[in-house]
């Protein structure tokens, strides 16, 4: 196909399905967390735009959810069919972990789930909030296991390798191995990013069309808290990743940088802009500045970072590709500071609602979470390579044996039907976003009966209600979720 090999297309299939699976996770982790602070806010302060927020994010949590759950059955039935060989080299460690994330996580947020989408009026308020929570932890912990196995993938640490197989010897090393901690606190605060300007971007699109209510203001604002609380701390964690990688994986940050040759001896320079050339062995067309790559990577001024020509042809990442989806990363990340910076400006001035600009920046920047995380995950794992356990396997090595032709087949239908499944579920989301949260005043909840006017708890009926402004304030009285 294209004239591409088995290998090459297993790769662009596992890309595919991961970069489809990975923003629902992200998105399902990020509004998690923050449906339970509505909640909680709600239960403190008795507001009810609280309260009507909750009922609003909590349908698109759901409906992101079940995306989350159906595209990652077909990435976990993937290391079976198309990665066999890694499958059976080192099962032994990514099979608990996985498990495990099952055993606590999925079980976590099944026990609770329903109850916090369907118990709104059948619990207590107190038990509702608390499952409200365990799914939010469960969101975490969920992330705390996949986040060491693929670190482990990455530092591969605690382990023996007997006829052929990997064996772990020590389970407290191979989770937390030299890069996880890093990983997990550098994922999570992407997808807690992620979700903010998500709900930004909501809160912008609304207030540009006149809608400028409590509940729009409440959205635009607490989102704006958390870019400029967190995308600075988030650049924090970027750089002790960085340390963290240009220690055990220098060939990466060697392919990131598009550094090529250190015989100069001098310290080495950033490159901001180029294209790294595999087959000519340098960064055309680069724009750099002297000394800035050893300071921010060595944090001196005279230590050079590695270069790819200290590494075997064989055994170097396509600087190309990691170049670049490095930068887009980055620049997404100073973009997310530059709003949280512009949000302070503007509140100060008192017209952080009214700056049409600045919302319109806001709803551009709706998917630069997504993108980040997106640039951020091709960065890693095309930096890994060729090894698919770093430094142990070779990717070429975990391959299934199939024909070039059975994959270019089922990758064709992996991207038709996942453009028609997810996509449907996409503009689903935008239907729910477009429609807004239903607010009104009152805390009058009826059992939401035969002949009783209510917003359904069920995702998929929402959008059938409270088409018309007449309907908004009866379907909030409700507070139904």
């Amino acid at each position: 196909m294209f004239g591409l090999e088995a290998l090459d297309l297993a790769r662009i299939q596992f890309a595919f399905t991961i970069s489809f699976h990975i923003i629902f996770p992200a998105i399902t982790i990020g509004l998690a967390s923050y449906l339970a602070v509505l909640e909680g806010l709600w239960l403190k302060t008795g507001q009810t735009v609280y309260r009507d927020l909750y009922h609003f994010w909590v349908k698109i949590f759901a409906v992101n959810f079940g995306m989350g759950v159906v595209s990652g059955l077909v990435m976990a039935y993937q290391f079976g069919t198309n990665w066999s060989a890694f499958s059976d080299f080192a099962g032994s460690v990514t099979g608990p972990l996985l498990a495990y994330e099952v055993l606590t996580a999925f079980f976590l947020e099944a026990g609770f789930l329903g109850v916090m989408l369907f118990g709104w009026n059948r619990v207590g308020p107190g038990l509702h909030f608390f499952s409200t929570v365990m799914v939010a932890v469960g969101t975490l912990i969920s992330t705390f296991w996949i986040l060491a196995s693929n670190s482990w993938m990455q530092t591969p640490q605690g382990f023996e390798i007997v006829d052929g197989r990997v064996i772990p010897v020590d389970w407290f090393a191979v989770v937390f191995n030299p890069s996880f901690p890093y990983r997990l606190a550098h994922m999570a605060t992407a997808a807690f990013l992620a979700t903010a300007f998500f709900v930004g971007a909501s809160a912008a699109w609304h207030l540009l069309r006149g809608r400028d209510t409590p509940a729009m203001r409440k959205m635009f604002s607490m989102a704006l808290w958390m870019a400029l609380l967190v995308a600075p701390i988030q650049a924090v964690i970027g750089d002790f990743h960085g340390l963290n990688t240009l220690e055990h994986q220098p060939a990466k940050i060697a392919a990131i940088e598009g550094h090529w040759d250190n015989s100069s001896g001098e310290p080495t320079p950033l490159i901001l802009f180029g294209w790294p050339d595999m087959e000519r062995e340098e960064t055309r067309f680069k724009i750099e500045v002297p000394y800035l790559g050893s300071l921010i990577l060595t944090h001196s001024l005279d230590k050079q970072v590695p270069a790819l020509k200290e590494f075997a042809r064989e055994d170097r990442p396509n600087s190309t590709i990691v170049f670049w989806s490095f930068r887009v990363m980055v620049a997404m990340g100073l973009l997310m500071i530059l709003a949280g910076v512009w949000s302070l400006w503007l509140r100060w001035r008192g017209s952080l609602y009214r700056s049409r600009p600045f919302l319109y920046f806001c709803l551009w920047m709706g998917p630069s979470g997504l993108i980040a995380i997106l640039a951020g995950w091709f960065t890693t794992e095309i930096g890994r390579q060729p090894w698919v356990v770093y430094g142990i396997m070779r990717t070429a090595d975990g391959v299934s044996a199939h024909s070039a032709a059975q994959l270019g087949v089922t990758l064709v239908l992996f991207v038709v039907v996942y453009f028609a499944v997810f996509g449907a579920g996409f503009g689903y989301v935008m239907r729910l976003v477009r429609k807004g949260p239903v607010t009104g005043e009152g805390d009058h909840q009826d059992d939401g009966g035969p002949g009783t006017r209510h917003t359904p708890a069920r995702p998929l009926s929402a959008p059938k209600e409270g088409l018309h402004d007449g309907d908004h304030g009866g379907a909030a009285a409700n507070g139904r979720a």
